[in-house]
């Protein structure tokens, strides 16, 4: 009897072994497909299978992170931070700073730099006590952007001053790495100066970024400069030279599409700005340029001028 009973023991476990199994690959399956749609465009879908998956496992960071994501995309903001919020405390060190970029980013996409510095702050100062000084001016970058996209035009300085600075804290750095963080602190104190109105200063600097690009140490970073070229002409209101220029640069930037919708409007060009509002409600990135972009561009597609 005590050997059936053991081995209706051994039967039973194994059956909860082999069924536990079977549900992660299951998990998995839902986390992965909701992560497709989301990259599709497909958020609404992608935002019930991640809550199915959460229904599953509470505390999935993956199904946490991804809906955060795609929440974001779809105009939740509160509901998608209590998600990144809940990401992050469930973060291994390895994740962590990623999560909380994503959270400085969520609130660029409704324009509170106040608090998006918090989270970018937060990865910088990770990223210095460990020593990596190339991610931690990344970072600083990140956040000088989003303050200057968001009028904050001289925080938006120092941070990418801060983030120039620490490159030069990283030893042995290779010369397309001077050249690259030399470039871009040009290129930001190019946009600074063109959105405080002092184009002989932009293009002072502008100038400074061919010069390193004609170098030739950073080839994939040429398709930066129409958009440099660009967005002085457009704050400087040059519209049609803006146009020239920015038709030249990225066209997977939605960044840049919204800037060519504005220079069109700017000429009484509606329908055409109109395209280009559709075309960057197309990005699915989670990045700052698409935080400025997106929600813009929903509202110029639903109440055209």
């Amino acid at each position: 009897m005590r050997v059936w009973k053991h081995i209706l023991f051994a039967i039973a476990l194994a059956a909860a072994v082999l069924g536990a199994a079977s549900r992660a690959p299951a998990q998995a399956d839902l986390v992965n497909q909701a992560r497709r749609l989301d990259l599709e465009g497909k958020q609404g879908a992608a935002i019930a299978l991640y809550r199915q998956a959460l229904d599953r496992a509470p505390d999935s960071f993956d199904a946490h992170y991804g809906i955060a994501r795609a929440l974001d995309l779809a105009g939740s903001y509160e509901e998608a931070r209590r998600h990144f919020a809940r990401a992050i405390e469930l973060a291994s060190e390895g994740v962590k700073d990623q999560a909380l970029r994503m959270m400085g980013v969520s609130y660029a996409f409704t324009g509170n730099a106040g608090e998006a510095a918090t989270y970018f702050r937060q990865v910088f100062d990770r990223s210095v006590a460990a020593g990596n000084f190339v991610a931690a001016a990344e970072v600083a970058n990140e956040l000088g952007r989003v303050y200057v996209e968001l009028g904050d035009l001289d925080n938006g300085y120092t941070w990418y001053r801060i983030g120039y600075e620490t490159t030069t804290r990283q030893r042995n750095r290779p010369a397309s790495e001077v050249d690259l963080a030399r470039l871009r602190w040009a290129h930001a104190q190019a946009r600074i100066a063109a959105r405080k109105g002092n184009p002989k200063e932009a293009w002072r600097q502008a100038a400074t970024v061919k010069r390193l690009l004609d170098r030739g140490t950073n080839p994939d970073q040429q398709i930066q400069y129409p958009y440099l070229l660009g967005y002085i002409h457009f704050s400087l209101k040059e519209f049609k030279d803006a146009i020239a220029a920015l038709e030249s640069a990225d066209q997977g930037d939605p960044f840049i599409l919204v800037l060519l919708a504005q220079a069109h409007e700017e000429l009484g060009n509606t329908a055409i700005a109109i395209e280009y509002y559709r075309k960057a409600v197309a990005s699915n990135s989670h990045a700052v340029n698409n935080a400025f972009a997106r929600r813009l561009a929903r509202q110029r597609i639903a109440s055209p001028h």
